[in-house]
């Protein structure tokens, strides 16, 4: 990818699935200008057998991450306006005793013990559904669900299918239940959010509801797995750090720019019209995919962009969470999460180390994130 971003920064490729080829962006400006440019539309995919890397389309037709503005805007300010700053820090205190939680459970289990079955895979799910106020009970079949949604070879389509029905039939009854009596939760804030006369539909909300749900603890779930197998793997970064924690949130960024947390590209859009870049003309109705992975590398915005330096020097954003019109709502609290159990995790355990050699651990290689399945650790 590296050398495609250099020689051929927009290339045409061919997806796993799908109907026909399509362009893929890769360096950091292009991706930013496909990002937040309107001649480029996500609403523009619906009904289509559109180029991508899973067996079936995951987003649904009704889902914020498939408008465009201006109902995209409409549905954004109606979620940001109940996925505020109030809602969050309502939740850090819980996040905190959830995470000192996990860790004391883990200490007790003692060395050698998984990480991810006690950290990675408990966090996120226990704090997005705490957030919405999703019922206890309810959670591991969530968890299951959202997980074969994301599957990315052929044998795994029904499965992925029905997983998203059933997740879709699930938010469908809560949604009701919360529009019918109001909570507390994040979910109910949604169900009576008020800009003027706008408020979500019902399938706007169920599905807005479904998609935090998933988004909300997946894509961190794999972070923190993923930024405890770098850290312990990069020695020099884990011993600054440990010295100086006052670099965490640089750390968190830096970390969230230099890891590849997929094995692929996202939702791709579509052109509006003819559009050129870098002297590659797009035409009308052709597809396009972006890759964040390669653009947070581009050399071309960032010195020594396959380096981790916890101490660059005002480096650009990354692109980690998306960017422009459909940049992740959640990355507050996806930050929030991140910064409180890797800063839990360094400081409860000071020896912390990896309990086999790196090349022992197993990753994933069946759907669309990448993460190690387990992650052995001792102190």
């Amino acid at each position: 990818m590296t050398r495609m971003r250099r020689e051929e920064p927009i290339a045409r490729v061919a997806m796993p699935y799908g109907s026909g080829p399509c362009w893929l962006v890769t360096r950091y400006s292009d991706v930013q200008l496909v990002t937040s440019d309107r001649r480029f539309s996500r609403a523009a995919l619906v009904g289509k057998d559109f180029p991508r890397i899973t067996p079936a389309p995951i987003a649904q037709s009704e889902a914020i991450n498939l408008m465009d503005p201006p109902v995209l805007n409409r549905i954004r300010r109606l979620a940001a306006h109940a996925f505020g700053p109030r809602q969050l820090e309502r939740l850090s205190p819980w996040v905190q005793a959830m995470v000192d939680e996990s860790l004391a459970a883990m200490a007790a289990a003692g060395p050698p013990a998984d990480a991810i079955s006690h950290l990675s895979d408990r966090l996120p799910l226990a704090t997005i559904c705490e957030l919405l106020g999703v019922p206890e009970p309810d959670r591991p079949q969530l968890r299951a669900w959202a997980m074969a949604m994301m599957a990315m070879t052929p044998e795994g389509r029904s499965a992925a299918a029905e997983a998203k029905q059933q997740l879709r039939a699930y938010f469908d009854g809560l949604t009701t239940r919360r529009r019918a009596a109001p909570g507390e939760d994040l979910l109910s804030a949604l169900a009576t959010a008020r800009i003027g006369t706008e408020k979500l539909t019902d399938a706007e909300l169920a599905v807005l509801a479904m998609l935090l749900m998933v988004t909300g603890h997946d894509t961190t779930t794999y972070d923190i797995s993923n930024i405890v197998f770098t850290l312990l793997t990069h020695p020099a970064q884990l011993a600054q750090l440990r010295a100086r924690p006052q670099l965490l949130d640089q750390a968190i960024e830096e970390l969230l720019r230099y890891i590849p947390f997929r094995q692929g590209v996202g939702i791709p859009r579509v052109a509006l019209e003819d559009v050129t870049i870098d002297g590659a003309t797009i035409c009308a109705g052709d597809t396009v995919h972006v890759s964040y992975l390669t653009a947070n590398r581009d050399e071309l915005a960032y010195d020594r962009p396959d380096e981790l330096d916890f101490e660059r020097p005002s480096p650009p954003a990354h692109l980690a969470f998306g960017y422009g019109m459909h940049h992740c709502l959640g990355s507050h609290l996806a930050r929030l999460m991140l910064r409180t159990s890797i800063g839990s995790l360094l400081t409860r355990f000071p020896t912390l180390h990896l309990a086999v050699p790196a090349e022992e651990v197993c990753w994933n290689t069946q759907s669309i994130w990448r993460y190690p399945l387990t992650l052995p650790v001792a102190w």
